[in-house]
């Protein structure tokens, strides 16, 4: 496996039809084993809802820590699946990597939220302070916009989805914008120079966050402009079509685990079904 890949206890999730050229694991059962590749632990319930006991499947969650790996494994054949982006993330892999993935299936949009241990506002900024956001492209761009949308400073609009900190055309407070890894951005709320932080909730879970309880500010979702932020489980292109693949998909795209995703911690509060 790709160094920085962290393989979790697997998940087993049942079975019940047999698929034709299915695995052998122990004696009278066959099943096809699905490996998914996920970022962090907050989408591991919406997973264990899945109801697969009667479909012959296997799956078998692997977690990473660097959002640059999941993609390769992918490509590699390390796994099967992965379920950690949006697809303004999965763009710019396709394009700056030329890897050949397809999303097969939407699953959730999580809810950005920006967080501090100084501040109880972003109100409460005061003229320099800094704020720290990712330094990757996509999820950079959506953090400048969710500071725009709390009202911190002004974007060029003509950068779409994908704005820099240079895109900043009036910035009242001369706000600082840091850009850091995605998953050290909950961990440098510690620094004393730090004001706020934009984080993704996998991160917030992971550092013993409630996302819900504890962002000084969240972005309301908005069911059109927020599209290219919608999550994706993606395949590689070949396997686009794989019946056991869109089994998956139609598992996951379920009531039960619409519930999960709404009703229950950790995501209760920080996402919503996008099927």
């Amino acid at each position: 496996m790709k160094k920085g890949l962290m393989v979790t206890v697997a998940l087993v999730l049942g079975l019940a039809a047999v698929f034709a050229g299915a695995k052998k694991e122990g004696a009278g059962t066959q099943q096809t084993v699905v490996k998914i590749g996920l970022m962090g632990e907050e989408l591991r319930p919406a997973w264990k809802a899945k109801a697969l006991e009667q479909e012959g499947i296997k799956v078998e969650l692997v977690n990473f820590s660097d959002y640059a790996v999941p993609n390769r494994a992918l490509f590699d054949g390390d796994i099967d699946l992965n379920s950690f982006q949006h697809d303004a993330f999965l763009q710019n892999e396709i394009k700056n990597q030329k890897y050949e993935l397809t999303a097969i299936g939407n699953t959730v949009i999580f809810f950005l939220g920006v967080y501090s241990h100084k501040i109880k506002s972003l109100d409460e900024l005061q003229d320099g302070d800094t704020v720290v956001i990712m330094n990757d492209a996509t999820n950079g761009g959506r953090a400048l916009k969710v500071l725009e949308a709390a009202g911190v400073f002004t974007l060029d609009p003509s950068k779409g989805n994908v704005p820099t900190i240079q895109d900043i055309v009036s910035n009242p407070k001369n706000i600082q914008v840091v850009e850091v890894d995605a998953s050290q951005t909950w961990r440098t709320l510690d620094d004393p120079q730090v004001a706020a932080a934009v984080v993704n909730s996998n991160f917030v879970v992971d550092g013993g966050g409630v996302p819900a309880q504890d962002a000084i500010y969240i972005k309301p979702i908005d069911q059109e402009g927020d599209k290219p932020y919608i999550n994706l489980l993606v395949a590689r292109t070949k396997d686009k079509d794989n019946p056991v693949y869109q089994k998956v998909v139609a598992a996951f795209q379920t009531e039960t685990v619409a519930k999960v995703i709404t009703d229950e911690p950790p995501l209760k509060g920080t996402a919503l079904p996008a099927w």
